[in-house]
């Protein structure tokens, strides 16, 4: 009897669970197992990506960086051709100026790009245009901003100094809206580097056409063919460079290969 009730208990457990199988589609199995594999792959991929440094990225495939360049910094992917980070004492100081040149270069090409949509005078011109200095005058306008500017700089460079960080005024980090997050650091660097090569291919191409960004953008959706970067004055030059920073990590990656690895290799030789 005992064993009776034993089996009729344990039909009775098994009974829904062979009856949930039953109605479960192959369908439906195939993609939980997928699902379930998807998940494996991810969180593989993101345990090698953590393993192999920030982000797992360098400057090209395979590039091996400095020592001093441990990717702990954000926007760190081992690219210091002069080796200008070596000392590290000043290297903190280069971090912070490249992202303050970054963010006044997010600024500037903001602001170029607004002023050439409207229509309004030149970024190289709009200094000389009427009414542009204001009641002060040139002197008073300088005199104006170095008194500011060097007040804000004082103030800034004092946080720094305590905090290592950037701010404003007392502000350390200046960071009032709760943004302040690794990936966000990541992604300001980026847009600041971004926004410096931006700003100094404007002033190129103010230069060479006398044109601004979106001047130049309609003119080369007019006619791609004939008005582009490489049939500009330069097209040559921009060959070139393209040319050689093409080539550039596969001499580097050679003559690694080729040496005893006693010495790091240095691509700028000082």
């Amino acid at each position: 009897m005992a064993a009776i009730a034993r089996s009729m208990i344990c039909a009775r457990v098994s009974t829904p669970v062979a009856t949930r199988q039953l109605k479960q589609s192959p369908a439906k199995a195939f993609a939980k197992v997928a699902m379930a594999k998807r998940a494996t792959v991810s969180a593989r991929t993101a345990l090698n990506v953590r393993s192999e440094g920030f982000e797992g990225m360098s400057w090209y495939p395979g590039a091996e960086g400095p020592a001093y360049l441990d990717g702990s910094m954000p926007g760190d992917y081992g690219f210091d051709p002069l080796r200008i980070g070596s000392n590290p004492t000043l290297l903190p100081y280069f971090k912070e100026a490249e992202l303050m040149n970054g963010r006044w270069a997010m600024m500037a090409v903001t602001g170029i790009m607004f002023t050439d949509a409207l229509g309004l005078p030149k970024f190289w011109e709009a200094g000389a245009a009427a009414g542009a200095i204001g009641p002060m005058g040139l002197g008073g306008l300088i005199a104006f901003e170095v008194a500011i500017f060097a007040f804000l700089e004082s103030k800034r460079i004092e946080g720094f100094k305590k905090t290592g960080g950037s701010g404003f005024l007392n502000d350390f980090p200046f960071d009032p809206m709760g943004m302040d997050t690794p990936v966000a650091r990541v992604k300001e660097v980026k847009n600041a580097r971004l926004a410096m090569v931006a700003f100094l291919g404007f002033c190129s191409e103010a230069a060479v056409t006398g044109m601004g960004p979106i001047e130049g953008l309609k003119a080369h959706i007019a006619d791609p063919s004939n008005v582009n970067i490489y049939t500009s004055a330069v097209g040559g030059e921009v060959v070139c460079a393209i040319v050689a920073l093409s080539v550039a990590p596969v001499i580097i990656e050679t003559t690694k290969s080729l040496g005893d690895g006693s010495e790091e290799f240095r691509p700028i030789p000082w």
